[in-house]
């Protein structure tokens, strides 16, 4: 559990994520990233509900691309990029543009490798059957546990209320315009000050990848550890991240 608990979890992965391009020697590879030409009916297609993020101009997705493998990673900071791979490595990543430029690149790259699977986002009606997946292996897994929901994912959030029951469930989430509203009986709390008090009053957490752009994984990752708190965490954005650096993860329908 306590992997890179008190050190830079995106730091740590491009760390091992250049040893394994040097090793293979694929630094001057080219690799490219578009954001600004994809639509969400490109990337999601047409899920039955509408209030997702990035269906609501929240969030983009961006997608690179390396020799015919793609990468997703969610952002609020879409940009292009083209480049070698060894300059994505040389990007800092104190901002959430770069660091999507950086997750959506390892992820396509370590698909081509065979290292990671389920890079790319589900679509239409996938998003629903996901959050059933999801809840279903959490009652497999641990039975009817108190759930931590880190990111309000709107079908997750329903399906996990509609399995577990509302006092069974928090949500945190960092959009200001969800704070302090109700989402199927349960209240949205603040991300920024309110995480350590979900986790503590969680028996699981569940926990969206996104973080890793956002970046809030770090101190997410510290609190787990500290708590002691099994967790999973979810999406394509965490792909290649998660396969490094062994963190649980769930996708279930990740192409």
């Amino acid at each position: 559990m306590n992997i890179q608990a008190r050190h830079n979890i995106i730091e740590a992965s491009r760390e091992q994520f250049g040893e394994i391009l040097w090793h293979i020697g694929l630094l001057d590879c080219p690799v490219s990233v578009k954001a600004g030409t994809l639509t969400p009916e490109q990337t999601i297609g047409n899920p039955l509900r509408r209030d997702y993020p990035i269906i609501e101009g929240k969030e983009r997705i961006v997608e690179a691309e390396f020799r015919g493998s793609r990468g997703h990673a969610f952002t609020d900071s879409p940009m292009d990029f083209v480049g070698r791979l060894q300059d994505v490595l040389g990007l800092p990543t104190d901002s959430n543009r770069n660091r999507a430029v950086y997750l959506a690149v390892l992820n396509a790259t370590l698909r081509y490798l065979g290292m990671v699977t389920g890079t790319v986002h589900c679509r239409n009606e996938e998003p629903e059957q996901c959050a059933w997946r999801i809840a279903g292996h959490i009652r497999e897994t641990w039975g009817r546990p108190r759930i931590g929901l880190i990111g309000l994912n709107p079908a997750i959030a329903e399906m996990l209320v509609k399995s577990f029951g509302s006092d069974h469930v928090r949500i945190t989430d960092l959009d200001r315009k969800h704070i302090g509203a109700q989402r199927h009986s349960v209240e949205i709390w603040d991300g920024r000050t309110r995480t350590e008090e979900l986790i503590e009053r969680s028996d699981v957490v569940l926990a969206t990848g996104t973080t890793l752009g956002n970046g809030s994984f770090d101190m997410i990752w510290e609190l787990l550890d500290k708590h002691r708190k099994p967790h999973l965490f979810y999406g394509v954005t965490i792909a290649g991240v998660s396969g490094l650096m062994g963190i649980d993860r769930i996708c279930p329908y990740g192409a």
